[in-house]
């Protein structure tokens, strides 16, 4: 199994290098393009869809490896790769034709449906005190929820030059040690692959990009994500107390960001109104360059990562406690960004003679 997991991986890093320029071809010549906009940061028009360069090989590894290993794993593998290929037709279509809101959330709420009954699902969550609490029916909005949650954070955090594909590289890296680490080939797998895949397009898309991944893929990574840290009759077999809490901590910065967005947008009357005040838009305002801020932001979620790794070692009460402590400083942390962007309104919506001085 090794041996398939890196041939795979081998597979996906290669394909991803060759595939990148025709992408950039193919992507201008339909017109699948992000053109510049008051919403968005990027001055040029540059190609999208770049999602297709690693999509399709990571679901075509997953078809072959899903047929290998059918006895073992079943449908998931090769159901992963058939909800992929669903994620990156819809990811294409909203590039080229901007869907709107709320179709966008039933293409999300179809692919999280699909991957639930393919049995990727939240069975367990920790209890710190005692056995794991079983969720039953509650599962299925539970689960639902969640991969809405990972789908909607790697959107949104898609702003700058390579910030996605670097977190998710980084992301997968941690989820890889674990999956050794407790023997979950099926994490191993999914997350080596899609490793790999960000890896090679992060020479395209670190700034400056030379074509973005659009919707197309960051809802397939999303939608891969949110299999990883769910793959299995038990999450991270082994280790079900810790159901959530290592993709939890480890994904904590686009996670903050949805938090911030959803609060942000619910107060101005709408959570589909885009706006320009993510997190990424905030460290834009300060000054720092597109490179600069997507270091600072790999460095922030290789630190949670360590801390996830860190879960593997630790018993539950120290576990809930450290989840806990990290949930508090997100929550600090959100407080102080939305106090500043309160005031930052209040001061732009001042007369200039009567706004304070610096």
């Amino acid at each position: 199994m090794t041996l398939y997991i890196i041939l795979s991986a081998l597979f996906v890093l290669i394909s991803c290098l060759l595939l990148v320029p025709l992408n950039i071809r193919i992507s201008n010549r339909l017109k699948i393009q992000a053109h510049p906009d008051p919403r968005k940061i990027h001055r040029e028009q540059t190609p999208e869809a770049g999602g297709l360069s690693f999509g399709l090989p990571i679901l075509l590894a997953q078809a072959v490896l899903g047929i290998v290993w059918y006895k073992d794993y079943g449908v998931l593998l090769p159901g992963l790769a058939v909800t992929g290929l669903l994620a990156l037709i819809f990811g294409v279509l909203d590039d080229r034709f901007e869907l709107k809101p709320w179709p966008k959330l039933g293409g999300y709420l179809v692919l999280c449906v699909v991957l639930y009954a393919l049995g990727y699902k939240v069975t367990y969550l920790t209890n710190p005190f005692g056995t794991e609490l079983y969720l039953g029916w509650f599962s299925f909005p539970v689960s639902i929820l969640w991969f809405l949650a990972i789908i909607n954070a790697i959107n949104l955090i898609d702003g700058i030059d390579g910030l996605a594909a670097g977190i998710t590289v980084i992301v997968c890296g941690v989820l890889t040690y674990v999956g050794i680490r407790f023997h979950n080939i099926l994490v191993v797998s999914i997350a080596t692959m899609l490793l790999a895949g960000n890896l090679s397009f992060l020479k395209y898309n670190f700034a400056p990009a030379k074509i973005f991944m659009g919707d197309t893929g960051a809802t397939f990574i999303g939608l891969n994500l949110a299999a990883i840290t769910t793959a299995g009759e038990s999450q991270y077999k082994g280790i079900t107390s810790m159901t959530l809490m290592i993709p939890l901590a480890v994904m904590a910065v686009p996670l903050l960001d949805v938090v911030l967005a959803v609060f942000r947008r619910l107060r101005r009357g709408g959570v589909f109104t885009a706006d320009k005040a993510h997190i990424h838009h905030a460290m834009l305002g300060m000054g720092l360059s597109h490179r600069t801020i997507s270091i600072i932001v790999y460095i922030v979620t290789l630190l949670f990562g360590l801390i996830a790794i860190g879960f593997s070692f630790t018993g539950k009460q120290v576990l809930f406690l450290l989840l806990l402590s990290l949930l508090s400083l997100m929550v600090i942390l959100a407080y102080i960004l939305m106090r500043q962007e309160l005031k930052n309104e209040k001061d732009s919506s001042l007369p200039s003679d009567s706004r304070p001085k610096p």
